[in-house]
């Protein structure tokens, strides 16, 4: 086979799964659940998790949960365990709205322009110059949800 259709091997991480953790992915939560295979705080580094052994992570209504000011380092930490040009895959509430302002938890408010601070294509990248992602997909709903794809890119 070439490169180009070569499976990647490792594994699929549903960071913050919780009970619902999506098939066929390795759980990774901080409260032992039905379905977590890792019980770990995301917010404490490093994870029990080799680098680059991730080929696919996604994080679904988490990242709004993140203390802001442990965010760059959470972000460095999943770009440490996904292999190079892997995808991360977030849901979450867009950061004014009543789905992110009603729940008590919630303290990390994002945008359609806090994923320009993670790639070095965008001038904001170089305030804090965060472990390189490429913005590969974004699409939100002011009044609603946002939905994000990065992908690894190699540091420069």
């Amino acid at each position: 086979m070439s490169g180009r259709y070569r499976k990647k091997a490792g594994i699929l991480l549903d960071i913050g799964s919780g009970q619902n953790k999506q098939k066929g992915f390795v759980g990774m939560d901080k409260r032992r659940l039905k379905g977590v295979d890792i019980v770990h705080d995301v917010e404490k580094f490093p994870w029990p998790i080799k680098n680059e052994e991730v080929i696919q992570a996604l994080a679904s209504h988490l990242i709004e949960h993140i203390k802001p000011w442990k965010f760059l380092d959470f972000m460095n930490e999943v770009w440490r365990v996904l292999k190079l040009e892997s995808q991360f895959f977030i849901s979450m509430p867009y950061g004014s709205s009543k789905g992110f302002q009603q729940d008590p938890t919630h303290c990390n408010m994002c945008n359609e322009v806090t994923w320009q601070y993670f790639d070095p294509d965008y001038p904001l990248y170089g305030i804090y110059k965060p472990k390189p992602w490429k913005i590969e997909r974004l699409i939100w709903v002011p009044h609603g949800n946002m939905e994000v794809v990065l992908a690894k890119r190699n540091k420069k």
